[in-house]
């Protein structure tokens, strides 16, 4: 899609929320029905993205047996190194090449993990660590007070914060039920966030939009190149469908969110800081 067909897609989006919020007096939000969708609610639905269409959550938990889903069970995307401007994606045939992803981001997170040891071995658990970015895991700590998350608290020789912050999202495609998690790490994590303020501008909940994700060579104020995550909506969903695709988010992260520990954080946090 065009650049300038997309811009009048999300204009008439947008022109359309105002025109309902008007109608009904209401939120814009508020407009959108976020109950619990049947089965056949989800079958009567047209769109390209199939976990939409079908009962996903019945055939995860009968395949699973109704266990809780671990972060260690999804695939992970994670940044490259030394500046490459494309994703290692696995799949069923092994890894792939791929220059972007593309799909709708159902939920994301804002972990934060801190070693004491300088170079951590990745599945080492943290010794302080957080969900949110806000509090730490246990509640006694501030994040945004803490003597970690400040610039150069790494290791006294960097501009490094001594706890580690990211971005995980989990990315939904259309051939796909299970979503695929991308860390963003630190060195991008506002640019995700500005991405967020953009769509929230025009009033385009994260999981109404199809998001591409692609990589730009940069280098950083040490003269080390690294990959730069860009964000852009692709294409927008109808009402039907970011109905449907936030009440999945909204299951699907029931059932991780019961099961994630220090374990799967110290996995989520893992993310070098530039």
């Amino acid at each position: 899609m065009s650049t300038a067909a997309l811009k009048n897609r999300l204009g008439n989006k947008v022109q359309g929320l105002q025109i309902v919020s008007a109608e009904t007096q209401g939120p814009v939000l508020a407009t959108v029905d976020v109950a619990k969708p049947s089965v056949a609610e989800f079958s009567t639905i047209s769109s390209d993205y199939i976990a939409l269409t079908t009962n996903a959550i019945e055939i995860i938990n009968e395949n699973l047996k109704n266990q809780p889903l671990s972060f260690q069970l999804f695939d992970v995307i994670k940044a490259p190194t030394g500046g490459t401007t494309s994703f290692t994606v696995p799949g069923i045939g092994g890894d792939e090449i791929q220059k972007e992803l593309v799909g709708i981001i159902l939920d994301y997170t804002t972990p934060r993990a801190y070693w004491s040891t300088p170079e951590p071995i990745e599945g080492t658990p943290p010794d302080c660590f957080s969900h949110d970015s806000i509090f730490s895991h246990d509640g006694a700590k501030l994040c945004s007070t803490c003597v970690y998350n400040t610039f150069g608290s790494k290791d006294g020789d960097s501009n490094a914060k001594g706890c580690k912050e990211s971005a995980v999202l989990y990315l939904l495609r259309p051939d796909s039920i299970m979503p695929i998690i991308v860390r963003v790490p630190v060195t991008s994590k506002h640019l995700f966030q500005r991405y967020l303020l953009r769509l929230i501008n025009k009033m385009l909940p994260i999981c109404g939009v199809v998001t591409r994700i692609t990589l730009e060579k940069a280098t950083s104020s040490g003269g080390q190149q690294y990959a730069k995550f860009v964000f852009e909506a692709a294409d927008t969903l109808s009402p039907e469908e970011t109905n449907h695709a936030r009440a999945y988010g909204r299951k699907f992260a029931d059932m991780v969110n019961v099961s994630i520990e220090a374990s799967d954080v110290s996995q989520a946090g893992e993310t070098a800081a530039v």
